[in-house]
């Protein structure tokens, strides 16, 4: 009995089948772009991205492993998310999909519906601010910008979504994720929701609602001859990314919280209630009478890929991250009094604010690209901390951190969050991530697994523990106050 995971992230898919206690038989990847046709927008291609991907990764997975489509017991996928992807009456995307927090075209949207309803009415029936991870002012945007598409729309999916669609022919999404389409979602009641925006969107145009494990569908013949999979095998509802890469590590208990090095640093913590902070994000977890509180960075993995390709051109591509890190090693604990900003697509949490700008501060002309570098890991980990101390002024400090994702093999970056938040964090045995995670959920879906044999499957590696370093303790205050004494240039600098 196997299970099939996918995962499609926000520059890469992976994909793995797992058997029944956990062991890996097969794992593929595939590299996509991510599309940033104007400044502060991101975008991917629905087929081209997120299908193909799904395709490939599927044919290389039963290939590798050399097993019959009919061994694979269910199958789930996970993806980047929140997302908006208008589709039309076939399914049929009508443009590309806007993506999670990192796309921030619909600040003008988020401004207005905040003036006509009310922040605070917002936040009481969403559980959420509207930030640029909001998708229902990334629909209104769609409605005032993009007309002619609007009037065609047919249903909006999120990622996951779209691929759930394309296996079995049902419009589904999960709870989790549609917390995230605030205004149109009621925390409360579980539901789809006008009463706040009744002009965005007709609620009929959004998927039906599910918990994460429940069979949205089973493998239609038309995905079969796309696929290779075999019809009627059970697909899962399925979630956004970080959730999946969450459960693949073990989070599941109040107080545990997953740090997530990717794309972008992105933490969930399931907690005992719901915590609705303007400076965080609160959704229903992935299953019944659960809760989670998120967080996340605009800007880390992309970052480093950002200064790999602009400041070191002239390192061979394939190796370059392996002569960065060593080059941010031999640079001294806080980058010899070098601060950068990492807001180089705004931020997210905790000071949702889409016209941050990224700066290093304090150059001279003694600094070495070692020290730039090192600056930028640590930036990353100054915002991870920034989030870290709010969920300590809520009183909500996770009881354990597990760290997981690409990220985690850059010592550098691992040992900053810590000593600069004071956390020690968990490794796991497993850093394959999302699509891991999605094979659990499969086998838990259709009763394979217990809850509980994620420790089984993914056993704990190693921990990361926190030092005292003098540098840090006198810098991050001066990193935090860098933020507030030139947020207003940084909002001039947009006109």
């Amino acid at each position: 009995m196997l299970f099939l995971g996918i995962d499609i992230g926000t520059f890469e898919s992976k994909g793995v089948l797992v058997d029944q206690n956990g062991t890996i038989r097969a794992q593929a990847a595939r590299a996509h772009k991510m599309l940033v046709p104007r400044p502060g927008w991101a975008e991917h291609r629905a087929d081209e991205d997120w299908w193909d991907d799904f395709v490939f990764i599927t044919k290389a997975l039963i290939a590798e492993a050399q097993v019959k489509p009919q061994e694979i017991a269910a199958i789930a996928t996970s993806a980047i998310g929140p997302c908006m992807l208008p589709v039309d009456a076939k399914g049929r995307p009508l443009r590309n999909a806007v993506l999670y927090g990192v796309d921030t075209r619909a600040s003008a949207q988020i401004e207005a519906l905040n003036t006509q309803i009310g922040p605070d009415r917002i936040l009481a029936t969403c559980g959420n601010s509207l930030t640029s991870q909001s998708v229902g002012p990334k629909i209104l945007w769609l409605k005032e910008q993009e007309p002619q598409v609007y009037a065609q729309t047919a249903m909006v999916l999120n990622s996951t979504s779209y691929l759930t669609f394309k296996l079995t022919g049902e419009y589904v999404m999960d709870h989790y994720t549609a917390a995230s389409f605030s205004p149109l979602y009621d925390v409360t009641k579980l539901e789809w929701s006008d009463a706040l925006a009744p002009d965005i969107l007709p609620l009929a145009k959004l998927p039906r609602l599910m918990w994460s494990t429940e069979i949205a569908g089973h493998v239609t013949a038309q995905a079969v001859a796309q696929t290779g999979l075999a019809e009627g095998t059970p697909v899962i509802c399925g979630t956004i990314d970080a959730a999946a890469e969450a459960v693949s590590v073990g989070v599941a208990q109040p107080g545990q919280m997953m740090m997530m090095y990717g794309s972008t640093i992105f933490i969930i913590q399931v907690v005992d209630r719901p915590i609705r902070d303007a400076r965080l994000w609160y959704a229903p977890w992935l299953f019944a009478g659960t809760h989670a509180s998120m967080a996340g960075l605009a800007t880390s993995g992309t970052l480093t890929h950002w200064f790999r390709d602009q400041i070191a051109r002239d390192l061979p591509k394939d190796q370059a991250f392996a002569h960065l890190y060593q080059e941010a090693q031999d640079s001294p604990k806080g980058a010899n009094g070098l601060l950068c900003l990492p807001y180089f697509s705004g931020e997210r949490t905790p000071i949702h604010d889409p016209q941050a700008k990224g700066a290093f501060f304090g150059l001279n002309l003694t600094h070495q690209r070692g020290d730039l570098y090192r600056a930028a890991l640590e930036g990353i980990a100054s915002g991870t901390a920034h989030v870290l101390e709010t969920y300590a002024e809520l009183g909500a400090s996770p009881h354990q951190v597990m760290a997981v994702g690409g990220g985690v093999k850059n010592a550098v970056w691992l040992q900053a969050i810590s000593d600069l938040s004071g956390a020690p964090q968990i490794l796991s045995e497993k850093s394959f991530g999302a699509s891991f995670g999605d094979a659990f959920l499969a086998a838990l879906a259709v009763g394979a697994v217990r809850p509980a044999d994620i420790a089984t499957w993914n056993p704990s590696a190693g921990r990361i523990l926190p030092d005292t370093v003098a540098a840090y303790t006198r810098q991050y205050p001066l990193w935090k106050r860098l933020y507030a004494q030139t947020r207003d240039i940084a909002h001039e600098l947009d006109g």
